[in-house]
């Protein structure tokens, strides 16, 4: 563990310094901004069905996509002031963020995918630029950052998206994409000084976000960031503390872009991003509250990610994209109560690359990406000088090849078919007892199609499998000897994990069918008014579960293949956009069952609706607005008792001065939660928050 510690020391600080020194050293003209989103109205205001979707393969709006597909820009992050990644996602449709608001509780689910078991966490691939983040830990959650870093999160739900991003991504994806320095300097500008403050009520929350954007030469610019996060632990509609979510989290980002070549459209991205919390005598369990005592713990996680991009506008053969990347999470805790000291962590190497030919004709285009990626994880736990049986040390090794095609006829019918061949080797720890490397290949094909009748109304489907292999969790969890939990530090009987040595792999075969509708001068001269509505039917096979047998007489593999599954749903999203009124709405209903015991899934989540109704005064700067979810009774199979019905309201207004006085100047304030409702989701581990009221102010000085 020392020698893997020091060698991430000595490449994150190389990566650093290359950062600095790339900057200062680079030169040429003014970086143009690209825009997220599309004008669609006369007004040049845009719904959130018309933003620009990059990760599903060339950009297209995401009404246009073939699949499921939702953006949140800068404006929906502002508005939430969310103090967690998965506070961004309560309007997205099939999106649930479960375990708890402690900040290393969270994981995610996509469409009833997604637990808090060791295996979800590879069903759902989460990158940030371009890099892999994978984290896997007894009672924590997958993925630790500050919603202040990013400016943009793609979320593409289903196995479709295996194809680009690797095998085995059931539920989907999530793409998060960091602020550059591009973000904040205006034309003339050669630099940005941007001052946040921010107050939480019901946890005594404290921000302070401060961002530092200079341009160094014509093309290249620097964007420098550091977040402080403090917070007592918060209290739910009752007024019960909510025990181990008190925090203090540190963050930082340091992002260089260079632009060069004709039109200096080739670009060349170095960043450094790092986010650490130390907590003592925090809760062992952060995914829920849970009589597993206290723990010391430090968090840290870091992120260096070198991307280049040549469009080559003049070359219809080449639109080449890079990317490599060097992800790092390590996990500190103990001593404390009855836990012995204990370091976890993952490290993650990435190289991505891909080209995408283009080639047109007089009624048609044609976009074939053809691409490769390696990835390199190495998996580690100690306790003392001794490895952790039921966290087992390994190594995994990702070898993929893909293609996609995009085929658009007549600007009509867009095909879209793909395959992946991801080839995987899993090694341990030589400290493993019989057990030895594996290696597998994984499968992901798919064909997805839309044709556009009008320009009002379209019908999109997709057919798309992939497979999973075991994790290394799931391969190697291996004891000879009793086991220690923190349930049962000391057993007297002999019991224990043993590795599975013949895990199968598992299988998912998705069917989606649905439609869109998009009108616009609807209510008024400008404005848009889109929907897209999904079906979707997801088939599982082998899979991987907890042996039913642990219990019994050793030796037995603690994961084996038991099970099939179906997964069913529907998702609706609709936006509305004018001068003066914005709005956007989303519902999922979502079923599963193990159709084997023909008992429902624990990872269903309930149904549920969401709304946002804004305002805008443009005359006074002004915008405000009301924001509401509702989720239905839902009877989860692992809770016992049905989880009731329950609703939370907010209010929120925001005032955004463009006068030269006032320049730079920002107010944002929102109430959540606003008749304090006692509440809990039915895949979370604790109560939701009681009444919050959120204040953040914003000061940008400019030069």
């Amino acid at each position: 563990m020392g020698l893997v510690k020091r060698r991430s020391r000595i490449l994150m600080g190389s990566a650093a310094l290359a950062v600095l020194a790339f900057a200062g050293v680079a030169n040429a003209q003014n970086a143009a901004v690209i825009e997220d989103e599309k004008p669609a109205t006369s007004s040049g205001k845009t719904t959130l069905l018309q933003r620009i979707i990059v990760g599903a393969g060339n950009e297209k709006i995401a009404i246009d996509t073939p699949q499921a597909v939702t953006v949140i820009n800068q404006d929906d992050l502002d508005r939430e002031g969310a103090t967690t990644i998965g506070e961004a996602f309560d309007e997205v449709p099939g999106v649930t963020a479960i375990g708890s608001d402690r900040i290393t509780g969270q994981s995610f689910n996509i469409r009833g995918i997604g637990t808090l078991a060791a295996s979800d966490e590879s069903k759902i691939i989460i990158t940030v630029d371009g890099a892999t983040k994978f984290y896997e830990q007894y009672r924590m959650g997958s993925f630790f950052s500050d919603p202040e870093l990013y400016k943009k999160i793609e979320i593409l739900r289903g196995p479709a998206s295996s194809t680009l991003y690797g095998s085995g991504a059931y539920g989907g994806v999530i793409n998060l994409t960091t602020k550059d320095a591009s973000d904040f300097l205006e034309d003339g500008q050669n630099g940005v000084l941007r001052i946040k403050g921010a107050f939480d009520s019901n946890r005594r929350g404290f921000l302070n976000s401060d961002i530092l954007a200079v341009r160094l030469g014509e093309n290249t610019d620097l964007l420098i960031t550091g977040n402080y996060r403090e917070a007592a632990d918060y209290v739910d509609g009752n007024g019960t503390e909510v025990t181990g979510s008190k925090f203090t989290a540190y963050s930082g980002l340091v992002k260089g872009t260079h632009r060069f070549g004709m039109d200096s459209e080739q670009v060349v991205r170095l960043s450094y991003q790092r986010w650490i919390s130390d907590a003592k005598q925090t809760d062992y369990s952060q995914t829920g509250t849970q009589g597993f005592g206290k723990v010391d713990r430090e968090t840290m996680d870091e992120t260096v990610v070198f991307s280049y991009e040549n469009p080559a506008s003049d070359n219809d053969n080449l639109n080449l994209k890079v990317n490599i990347s060097f992800s790092n999470t390590e996990v500190d805790q103990g001593p404390a109560d009855f836990f012995a000291p204990s370091q976890y962590a993952y490290e993650t190497f990435v190289a991505k690359v891909e080209n995408t030919f283009e080639s047109t004709g007089d009624d048609f285009e044609n976009f074939l990406t053809i691409g490769t990626q390696y990835s390199h994880q190495i998996r580690t736990a100690q306790q003392g000088n001794n490895a952790i049986n039921y966290h087992p040390e390994g190594v995994d090794t990702k070898i993929g090849l893909y293609v996609q095609d995009e085929f658009i006829f007549d600007e009509r019918l867009t095909i879209i078919p793909g395959i992946r061949v991801d080839f995987i080797t899993q090694e341990p720890d030589p400290g493993i007892t019989s057990a030895s490397t594996t290696e597998n290949t994984a499968i992901s094909p798919k064909i997805a199609a839309m044709y556009k009748f009008n320009e009002t109304f379209s019908l999109f489907g997709s057919i798309a499998h992939t497979e999973r292999v075991a994790t290394l969790d799931e391969l190697f969890s291996f004891a000879a000897q009793a086991v220690p939990s923190p349930m049962n530090p000391n057993p007297s009987y002999q019991s224990g994990r043993f590795a599975s040595l013949t895990l199968g792999k598992e299988k998912s075969d998705n069917y989606e069918i649905g439609f869109t509708v998009s009108r616009f001068d609807v209510f008024s001269e400008g404005d848009g008014l889109q929907l897209k509505t999904t079906f979707f039917q997801n088939n599982l096979e082998d899979l991987i579960a907890t042996n039913p047998d642990t219990h019994n007489a050793l030796p037995v593999a603690y994961y084996v293949n038991i099970d099939k599954a179906q997964i069913q749903g529907m998702e609706i999203e609709a936006a509305y956009n004018s001068d003066t009124i914005f709005g956007s709405m989303a519902y999922s209903r979502i079923r599963g069952k193990d159709l084997t015991t023909n008992i429902g899934l624990n990872s269903i989540p309930a149904d549920n609706f969401s709304f946002t109704l804004g305002k805008r005064i443009e005359e006074m700067d002004l915008e405000f607005g009301w924001r509401a979810q509702f989720y239905s009774p839902f009877d989860t199979p692992a809770s016992g008792a049905p989880h009731k019905a329950h609703s939370v309201h907010g209010i929120f207004v925001s005032w955004k001065p463009q006068e030269p006085e006032y320049g730079g100047f920002e107010v944002r304030s929102s109430v959540e939660n606003i008749f304090n409702e006692q509440y809990k989701n039915n895949l979370a581990g604790d109560n939701g928050k009681g009444l919050t009221f959120k204040l953040s102010l914003v000061k940008e000085f400019g030069w």
